[in-house]
């Protein structure tokens, strides 16, 4: 796992040569993109959400398109269409922004279902599918889409079975004060970020996410992250609870945060670091609960700390391991 977190640590440094005082989600984002998931930014305007995406394509050299969504965004203007041609006198495919290899889909709740729907292909099978033809798309692969939860007129909330999708969700929340000094003077005489500059290649990326596919999951720690699944499907504040893709979800970012923490195997202190982040957009509340100003963040803190933690006994592939 050594080179799993010195890949980490070299894309985490660099970006945050533009970007203060947000390591956790940086780490967050980068357990996403080892796992081969999506990211859903949802924070108030003008945290940086926008160039925490940008920043990450430049670190690792990818091609970077941005989706700027709004109501009368079209389908075709997601995945490209097919042009005619008059010289040729022949229909040829332009691709649209969905090929590129990092997509930030800003503000995703100010496009229509339609247009929303556009991104399902290609989250889900890393491919696109114009006029019966199927193109595949080039990994590394990854949506980042934005959303303001403040603002509610003239947006289409993302259905549950589309915010499914997303591997995680979370905020980057505004900056202290010392951060805010920093970032001052940081962009006084410019904008780091047109200065960063590749730090790793797209073929060590994907040697990341095969490395972490491989760190070692205690039988106890699978029954620790299913138990928690599982308790979300009875819990009496909750309607609807995590699905087998959020069990999935749960195991694969594990593994990729032991790996960025140095190790060959997961600890349940993994779990509880990406548990949030990986189920509380996957639960929706029950009507009765929402009166109540309950949350599901409070839910799942509630129901995981009610779960027995489980101790590892010492292995010779996993040494000194307890919690």
């Amino acid at each position: 796992m050594a080179d799993v977190t010195a890949t980490a640590k070299k894309i985490i440094t660099n970006v945050e040569k533009a970007i203060v005082g947000k390591r956790q989600q940086l780490i967050l984002s980068l357990v996403s993109w080892f796992c081969e998931g999506h990211i859903l930014l949802e924070d108030v305007p003008g945290v940086a959400k926008t160039m925490l995406a940008r920043a990450l394509a430049r670190s690792v050299g990818c091609s970077f398109k941005r989706i700027q969504c709004t109501p009368d965004l079209l389908p075709t203007d997601v995945t490209g269409a097919s042009i005619f041609n008059q010289k040729t006198s022949e229909f040829e495919f332009r691709p649209g922004p969905v090929f590129a290899q990092l997509v930030l889909a800003d503000e995703i709740n100010r496009a229509t279902p339609r247009t929303q729907s556009s991104l399902l292909e290609a989250m889900a099978e890393r491919r696109v599918t114009v006029d019966g033809v199927t193109h595949s798309l080039t990994p590394p692969f990854l949506v980042v889409a934005t959303q303001n939860p403040i603002d509610h007129e003239g947006t289409f909330p993302l259905p549950e079975a589309q915010l499914d999708r997303f591997l995680m969700r979370f905020s980057l929340g505004y900056p202290s004060m010392d951060e805010e000094l920093t970032m001052l003077t940081m962009l006084q005489h410019g904008h780091p970020l047109e200065q960063l500059q590749p730090v790793v290649s797209s073929d060590e990326l994907l040697a990341c996410q095969q490395a972490v596919r491989n760190v070692h999951v205690d039988e106890k720690v699978r029954q620790y992250l299913m138990q928690i699944v599982h308790d979300t499907r009875d819990h009496e504040d909750l309607a609807l609870g995590g699905s087998p893709r959020a069990s999935i979800a749960l195991f694969r970012t594990s593994q990729a945060m032991a790996a960025i923490r140095g190790r060959k195997y997961v600890l349940p202190d993994d779990v509880k670091r990406v548990a949030p982040s990986v189920l509380t957009h996957r639960l929706i509340l029950r009507p009765e609960s929402r009166l109540r100003k309950v949350t599901a963040e409070y839910t799942l803190s509630e129901l995981m700390a009610e779960i027995a933690v489980p101790t590892l006994d010492e292995d010779p592939e996993v040494k000194n391991v307890s919690v």
